[in-house]
């Protein structure tokens, strides 16, 4: 058999997704390689944390275009022997004493008009201490299959190569860059095997020497030496000089559920306390999902919770106020505040009447009264976005959910030893920044990363997490499960939106009726879509655990490329 068309199996295109149940141990992931992957480690013995590193190891390997090995890593685990979890943050950091560094030759043209900040690599730290922790299986064996995918290559999808032209600027800016990803003077082609240059060689010494080899070892050398040729001056100790962080994560009650999500510096905890809090006081369970009146109400909520994300910050620099936010009355008086503030009388003619004005600057159609939907442009940048979410829970009840993420890692559009990076996206004390962080030594980063745990009984019966608007979608798959009473399948496939915005408007998912639209021109809110599956709305990750039977099924989200899988019972 060809080798290049046996590799095409794994191609695997957005698309309806069908839920596997029944299962004794249930992965899903981003990529039907990680998942098969992942799979086998559990079949061969592993635990869910050996699978979990072998998979985001291979997923680095296997999808550069979305995450890589100087990324960022970040870990929620159920330990079912004990019933305790534990979180771990390893986001890539800024090294101390030095001011942002952006690297932006003028030679070469530019990357986008606010380039990126260089960022300390937090992928092999954090990968180094959960293995330390929580795994039964050796590094080396763990990287195995990281290394042969690395060196076999694998066959590009059309989503991989769409976002490859989209970020072409960004990730050819350097030779290195060139060198990489356009190995013939171009970028290859849907369906060609894409060997990533370098990255094989990278791998098998980090299988030999452990992930120290990123963090103080060679590639760790050639990644400084690399740094100080273009200006930023960082040491080896900076390597090592603000290693991962094991932080009590976020756990609060909607009635018989107990919720845990990430905490502080992550916001993702505290914005679904707020957002939950807000819309369980708006009455969101008597509401018809999908209604004008729940996206009215889900549109205020998740509002309200941006509003919050600015006190989400490293405890060890700022307090924060973890209480006050998981308040039920305050989530109360929120709410409170929301439907005194509920329109008196029909604004459809006040829609109609500014219909010529822009509510934002993506806008790219009017706004009609007549029930339209005019559809969101995109605000390009330059720099990649790009996140991996993995669930995976093994026969004994051991649960992870996780991210690996290209965002925060290393140097911006530099290529060392076959490792891609993308740098920081970071702002430095912007209060109403989702990325944030604060220049003293120590100190970890804000970000909204949506690794989330459901319990009942004091055992999780859900899991959850997404890239990609990570902050609003997590909160609304929740919501379709826990108020709307929706499978788990049928609220990942259910149209997402963003928050409402400040010219009263959401945009959502093209799915929703013309009767709706002007049910919400009615409460003074304006519409705009994206298509019917935005592949910027996520890609849910998704396990969950019948309590009478124990059985899990395994769930993968219809926008992107994700596949899920299992052991059977």
């Amino acid at each position: 058999m060809n080798p290049s068309t046996d590799l095409q199996r794994y191609v695997v295109n957005p698309g309806p997704r069908t839920p596997v149940s029944g299962l004794q141990a249930a992965v899903t992931t981003d990529s039907a390689i990680v998942t098969e992957t992942m799979l086998d480690v559990l079949r061969a013995g592993g635990n869910a944390v050996d699978a979990a590193v072998a998979g985001s190891l291979v997923q680095a390997a296997v999808e550069p275009f979305m995450t890589n090995h100087a990324g960022t890593v970040t870990f929620l685990y159920y330990e079912a022997a004990t019933g305790r979890i534990y979180q771990l943050d390893s986001l890539g950091v800024f090294p101390s004493g030095l001011a942002p560094f952006k690297p932006v030759p003028a030679s070469a043209g530019s990357y986008a008009a606010m380039p990126p900040s260089a960022v300390i690599p937090g992928f092999m730290p954090g990968l180094k201490e959960i293995h330390r922790r929580f795994a039964s299986r050796s590094w080396s064996d763990l990287c195995a299959p990281a290394v042969e995918w690395a060196e076999r290559g694998h066959p590009i999808s059309t989503f991989e190569y769409r976002l490859n032209v989209e970020t072409e600027k960004f990730i050819t800016h350097f030779p290195e860059g060139r060198e990489f990803y356009q190995p013939q003077g171009r970028l290859q082609d849907v369906g060609d095997i894409f060997v990533p240059k370098d990255l094989g060689a990278t791998l098998r010494a980090v299988a030999k020497e452990g992930p120290d080899h990123m963090i103080t070892g060679a590639w760790s050398q050639q990644f400084i030496a690399k740094a100080n040729a273009m200006g930023w001056k960082i040491r080896p100790e900076h390597m090592t000089e603000t290693p991962p962080r094991w932080i009590e994560p976020i756990r609060y009650r909607l009635r018989e559920h107990e919720i845990v999500s990430l905490g502080p510096p992550q916001a993702q905890g505290l914005y679904i306390a707020v957002a939950l809090g807000v819309l369980e006081h708006l009455g969101a369970r008597e509401m018809k999902p999908g209604s004008a009146e729940y996206l009215w109400a889900m549109g205020h909520a998740l509002r309200q919770a941006a509003r919050h994300w600015e006190y989400s910050q490293d405890e060890s620099v700022y307090e924060v106020p973890r209480d006050e936010l998981l308040d039920d009355a305050y989530h109360s008086h929120l709410a409170r505040i929301i439907r005194k503030s509920r329109p008196r009388i029909d604004l459809t003619d006040h829609i109609r009447l500014t219909s010529d004005v822009p509510a934002s600057g993506d806008i790219m159609s009017s706004l009609s009264a007549s029930g339209s939907k005019p559809r969101l442009g995109s605000s390009k940048s330059d720099q990649p976005t790009g996140s991996c979410e993995i669930a995976v829970v093994d026969a004994q009840g051991n649960w992870v959910q996780m991210m690996n993420t290209l965002q925060g890692s290393g140097i911006p559009g530099m290529v060392v030893g076959g490792v891609t990076m993308v740098g920081s996206h970071a702002t430095f004390g912007h209060l109403m920044s989702s990325m944030d962080a604060t220049l003293v030594p120590g100190a970890r980063g804000r970000c909204v990363i949506g690794n989330t745990l459901v319990l009942k009984d004091g055992r999780p019966v859900l899991s959850l997490g997404s890239p990609g608007n990570v902050h609003c979608t997590v909160p609304q798959v929740l919501s379709y499960v826990l108020n709307c009473g929706l499978d788990a399948y049928s609220a990942v496939d259910a149209p997402r939106m963003l928050p409402m915005s400040e010219a009263r408007q959401i945009t959502i998912e093209d799915r929703i009726s013309p009767e709706t639209v002007r049910d919400l021109h009615k409460l003074g809110v304006r519409v705009a879509v994206t298509s019917g599956y935005d592949y910027h709305m996520g890609s849910f990750s998704v396990i969950t655990r019948d309590a009478k039977t124990g059985a899990y099924t395994a769930i993968a989200d219809p926008r992107r490329c994700a596949v899920a899988g299992g052991l059977k019972r």
